[in-house]
């Protein structure tokens, strides 16, 4: 095989121009004339507003490359572009070699007869997207979001590139994956597919082979496994059909688990198809041994909904995945290994990368198999209505087919999702609809990807879409089976309470907003917009009346901040405080419910929305929050008027044995009563260890508001899980000055802040004021008395600093400091 990279620099402009600048593939057009100096930031103010205009015009690329005789002389020479985004027309020396119109799939041409000896030029042409959605929409209109550019759907592009109620209208073009030229003498590896099947201490491998061959009789193909301790399973067939299959037993298997379950070994698998012993072809692919698989069975409740993981029902614990950039090329593998390793920080075993999208990169799920979470994938399909022509089906359909073949031996891959929302549009949102619109639904969704999932990816669940009981419009968001999307709190401003009231078997989406720290809004603000209802910051709100929503919730639970400052603090608890309403619930009720994926981990842009983590990188409280209530062990309380339920949820697979050590204080921190007991709570389950009636002391309202439960689950005498509980709401609760004071040690590696406080202090958050870190702990409560100690890996520091200026830069406060 012979392989040119097309990538590096060449040249681009507007169509209309006459002056070529450099331009970068891998890359697109915004990032090349951002970089070259022509545009301003689109993420800064309102520039946002300049995207449209740029949107509406074509781009062209091009440059030259050398081509030996070498290559020429090959059976098979192709181009293949590997993500083209989106409408485009390709030339090769003056000739259109095709028209492109879809982002998400892989295209190859042959080129062999077009290219010559010596140099060659190759143009691309990228169509305007709001053009061509723009007019297309004209002629027939299509459904979908209102936030976005109407006319989305009739266009194979990520949609939320068109605006969503997070996301900016900044539709981008470009080469945005890698362009080659390949060719192959004599034969090519066209598919392999693992099946695997496990049984007692072994695992066989069926590993299925397709190819191709030009000029030669027989082939050989060998197939090579290395285990993660260099133990080597190896097999070659010779005279070879056109599909082969090689089985390979691989004995005293090391199986792969989700993160909190095991560990994540993997196995490299090689293919090779020689000619003798001239190698012609390899595929090369990482995988792990592992069985994993829906259970969907009845039971007492309605029927269950379940990832089981070799044998094992897991509670799948995690967060939804949206574009990490409006700018695809401002995406890399470092950064996306960031932001999984920060999911793995706080205890994530499952992500779900939401169907509005694109179908991430290689290293994404790379980086899943490496740490250990399962993929949720939605096809990329997303709050819309499509219509099914021959021409849209056939298009979708080898969409599948690229993206199917080209994750589906991820060990992480947990399952297929047609769809984000559709079928629950279709029973409960007001929109145009016709009959023959809803039959294509099912035709699209339950027909042709479940059939080419089913085909191509046998061993992998087909899920018609999310949230769905099953398909058929039949109660789609049904509490009682399959997936449940439910927003009552927020959109509907329900009380956090409200998560108690349901039982849900496997929560796909649920979330609550907040702002990003001041820190990321003086990346796109000057000072006199940092209002929360100034022009600048609601460009940077996409969810109509949300900052509203975000201050009814305030008033509902806190006293009105005194600064902008105070006010982007008490957003971020408010969130967190929501989201681990649901999930504590949910986890107390394991066996029940199986899944709380919350609403949404990331953002493409620096925006007020419902990540956990900001478009920096920067952990919210929400994500500090997700740490505890995703812990393996978990200890919660379920608080009513004067009484409390004390739960501990294992999560682990061995039982957990320990003490719960509760105490009644004061706002002061005085103990008024306390107690302990001795507690086993089994693998994988949760249980209710201790009820709680403090009736005869709560006795008024003024008691209740200066009293707070604490407890904790101990081991060994380490607190492996503790929280605090309050008896009416923090802006009615007697919030005394705390007085924390902060103390920091260094030593090699890190920073020590040694924390002690004179009353009761809520939600201490610790930040720096001129630098970036992550802290092991963040948004606590703290006991008068209680020391507390936070380490600071100097590693995770974004600027050196010494002891000296760490602690004149560490911020400490409460929710206390807020009014």
């Amino acid at each position: 095989m012979y392989y040119l990279d097309l990538g590096g620099t060449w040249q681009m402009k507007k169509t209309t121009d006459h002056e070529w600048i450099d331009g970068k593939v891998p890359g697109s057009v915004f990032t090349d004339l951002l970089n070259a100096g022509l545009i301003e930031d689109p993420f800064y103010r309102d520039n946002e507003d300049q995207a449209r205009e740029i949107a509406c015009y074509d781009y062209e690329y091009k440059r030259s490359f050398q081509v030996d005789g070498k290559l020429l002389s090959c059976n098979k020479v192709i181009l293949r572009c590997e993500g083209l985004d989106t409408l485009t027309d390709i030339r090769i020396n003056g000739q259109l070699i095709a028209s492109t119109n879809n982002m998400h799939r892989t295209y190859e041409f042959d080129v062999k007869d077009i290219l010559k000896e010596g140099e060659n030029d190759i143009h691309i042409t990228l169509y305007s997207p709001i053009q061509y959605i723009s007019k297309k929409h004209e002629e027939r209109p299509l459904w979908g979001v209102p936030e976005a550019i109407p006319g989305y759907p009739h266009l194979r592009k990520a949609h939320c590139m068109f605006g969503w109620d997070w996301g900016p209208k900044i539709p981008d073009s470009g080469i945005f994956r890698n362009i080659s030229i390949q060719g192959y003498e004599y034969g090519r590896i066209d598919d392999v597919y693992i099946t695997q099947n496990h049984k007692d201490d072994e695992v066989l491998l069926d590993i299925r082979v397709s190819y191709t061959k030009w000029g030669i009789e027989d082939v050989t193909i060998e197939a090579v496994v290395t285990g993660p301790d260099e133990e080597c399973y190896s097999a070659k067939v010779d005279q070879c059909s056109p599909t082969e299959h090689i089985k390979l037993m691989i004995t005293d298997p090391k199986l792969w688990w989700p993160n909190g379950y095991g560990d994540q070994p993997l196995y490299r698998v090689k293919v090779l198809l020689k000619k003798e012993n001239a190698l012609l072809d390899s595929w090369e692919r990482n995988i792990g041994l592992r069985t994993i698989k829906v259970r969907r069975e009845k039971d007492q409740w309605g029927e269950s909904f379940e990832f089981n993981v070799n044998g094992v029902s897991i509670f799948a614990m995690g967060a939804d995945y949206i574009p990490e950039d409006s700018l695809l090329p401002q995406c890399s593998p470092e950064r996306t290994e960031r932001l999984i390793k920060d999911c793995v920080e706080a205890n994530f075993n499952c992500i779900r990368v939401w169907g509005g999208g694109y179908y991430p990169d290689d290293y994404f799920f790379d980086l899943c198999d490496k740490y250990g979470l399962i993929v949720w994938q939605d096809f990329m399909f997303a709050c819309a209505v499509y219509e099914m022509t021959d021409e849209f089906a056939e298009n979708i359909r080898q969409e599948a087919i690229d993206n199917i073949k080209r994750i589906r031996h991820h060990a992480c891959l947990g399952l297929w999702c047609g769809n984000n929302e559709m079928e629950l549009a279709w029973v409960a949102w007001n929109f145009p609809k016709t009959a023959k619109l809803r039959t294509d639904y099912i035709k699209q969704f339950e027909i042709l990807l479940s059939q080419v999932t089913k085909e191509l990816d046998p061993n992998t669940f087909y899920w018609p879409a999310s949230p769905s009981s099953g398909g058929g419009f039949e109660d789609p968001n049904n509490e009682n089976m399959g997936d449940v999307h439910y927003w009552d709190v927020w959109h509907g401003l329900k009380p956090f309470t409200d998560y108690r009231n349901y039982y849900f078997r496997f929560v796909s989406e649920f979330g609550f907003q907040s702002f990003p720290s001041l820190k990321t809004v003086k990346t796109f603000t000057l000072p006199e917009d940092r209002n929360i209802f100034s022009y600048v910051m609601e460009k940077h709100q996409k969810n109509a009346g949300a900052n509203g929503k975000i201050l009814y919730y305030l008033s509902e639970n806190f006293k009105y901040p005194k600064d902008f400052d105070s006010l982007l603090y008490t957003s971020q608890i408010l969130q967190g405080i929501a989201i681990k309403y649901g999930v504590e619930h949910w986890r107390r009720h394991r066996g029940r419910c199986m899944g709380a994926i919350y609403w949404q981990l990331n953002d493409c842009w620096p925006v007020a929305s419902w990540s956990s983590i900001d478009y920096f990188g920067r952990w919210k409280a929400l994500h500090y929050f997700a740490k505890k209530f995703f812990a393996p062990v978990l200890l919660s309380a379920k608080e009513e008027g004067t009484g409390v339920e004390l739960y501990l949820s294992n999560e682990k697979m061995e039982p957990v044995t320990g003490t719960i050590v509760w105490k009644l204080r004061s706002n002061t921190s005085k103990v008024i009563r306390e107690g302990s007991m001795q507690v086993e709570v089994p693998a994988l389950s949760s249980a209710l260890c201790e009820t709680l009636d403090f009736s005869d002391l709560l006795k008024d309202k003024k008691v209740m508001r200066e009293t707070y439960l604490e407890f904790s689950f101990l081991q060994d005498g380490e607190v492996i899980s503790s929280g605090t509980v309050i008896f009416t709401k923090d802006k009615y609760f007697e919030y005394l000055d705390p007085a924390i004071k902060a103390d920091v040690k260094e030593t090699e590696d890190a920073f020590i802040i040694q924390l002690r406080s004179e009353a009761f202090a809520r939600y201490v958050e610790l930040d720096l004021e001129n630098a970036d870190c992550k802290f092991s702990d963040n948004y606590f409560d703290l006991s008068a008395g209680e020391l507390k100690e936070i380490l600071v890996k100097k590693e995770s520091l974004s600027s050196d600093m010494s002891l000296e200026t760490f602690a004149e830069n560490l911020k400490v406060r409460s929710i206390y400091d807020i009014a």
